[in-house]
């Protein structure tokens, strides 16, 4: 019996020896634990990329849609908001004027000593810089037609009233005068507009940077005798002009 038991104890020996841990054991166990974890943590962040792909859609609109950058706003601004139509009519603007003018008899560079009987400023001008004008009728209504009517060119604007008054020589439409020892041209102008029989109009040459352009309106021009009385009354209108230039 007691070599049984000592056989039994030496194989339980033998048996519990072959069950020692090897040496390199523990460092296998931890590096396994190590591999053990990274593959839990691929296996979460592979979860958590299947699971935005799966809601990222509404979750980009709701962003988009609510809260956009700088950029989207631009983009989206320009897709989704119609630019504004602006169906306002203009607002019709006087043209610049000379202001008050008082009696009318001096404005600009000029002033006026001579006007048919009855007429007075029409409270109406014009100021353009180097054109400028003014006009004269029986009521001194601005919105009334005009009797007499004296533009002034200044500057840069005489040498294209000496084109004009040059191409109404080349049509023989005039006649040159001398009014007050100044040089003039006498020409009926727009002759044929509106039924009408034309403007008679003098140009009178105030000086080398100056010319006046005296008209009469058709209307009125139809108030004296013929051609001769109108034409003597625009003198009469050149001989009083001073320029203060």
């Amino acid at each position: 019996m007691p070599m049984l038991e000592d056989e039994i104890r030496r194989l339980m020996a033998d048996g519990t020896a072959r069950l020692h841990a090897a040496p390199d054991l523990l460092g296998r166990v931890m590096r396994s634990h190590r591999a053990k974890r990274r593959r839990a943590r691929a296996a979460a962040v592979a979860a958590s990329v299947a699971a935005f792909v799966v809601v990222a859609p509404s979750i980009a609109y709701w962003t988009v849609d609510s809260v956009p950058t700088i950029g989207e706003r631009s983009t989206f601004s320009a897709v989704q908001e119609p630019p504004a139509i602006d169906d306002t009519p203009p607002v019709p603007t006087d043209p610049p004027d000379l202001g008050d003018l008082g009696d009318g008899r001096e404005f600009g560079h000029v002033r006026v000593g001579y006007l048919p009987e009855g007429l007075q400023w029409s409270r109406w001008s014009s100021d353009f810089g180097d054109t400028y004008s003014t006009s004269y009728n029986y009521d001194g209504d601005d919105k009334g037609y005009y009797q007499v009517q004296i533009r002034m060119h200044e500057e840069k604007t005489v040498q294209e009233v000496e084109d004009q008054i040059q191409a109404y020589r080349g049509e023989k439409g005039g006649e040159e005068v001398t009014v007050g020892g100044r040089s003039g041209y006498l020409v009926v102008q727009n002759v044929g507009e509106d039924g009408m029989k034309g403007t008679p109009t003098l140009f009178l040459k105030m000086g080398d940077r100056q010319w006046a352009e005296i008209m009469f309106s058709p209307v009125y021009a139809e108030e004296f005798s013929g051609a001769e009385a109108v034409s003597a009354e625009l003198k009469k209108i050149g001989e009083g002009l001073t320029s203060t230039m």
